[in-house]
């Protein structure tokens, strides 16, 4: 899954993931497992309410490294 996430368009961030899930261009989120709850537990929600399938990886800096970007990351999504 991960792999998809490194050539697919994507954003990055807590309130980027969040305006993509609110404008309905997100397609997959991806939180990372050790990340702040206070920052994921709402974009899991709003993904919840809108039916988008959330991935789960291990930690921020994984999910920074599938990102392409050289710092961790809480949150990722895939979009249109």
């Amino acid at each position: 899954m991960l792999k998809e996430l490194k050539s697919a368009q994507k954003v990055i961030g807590a309130k980027q993931v969040g305006r993509a899930l609110r404008s309905g261009q997100a397609q997959r989120v991806y939180l990372a497992e050790n990340a702040d709850p206070r920052v994921t537990e709402p974009i899991e929600m709003l993904c919840s309410e809108a039916g988008i399938p959330v991935e789960k990886i291990p930690t921020m800096a994984q999910l920074g490294n599938a990102c392409g970007i050289a710092v961790g990351s809480a949150v990722a999504a895939i979009v249109e």
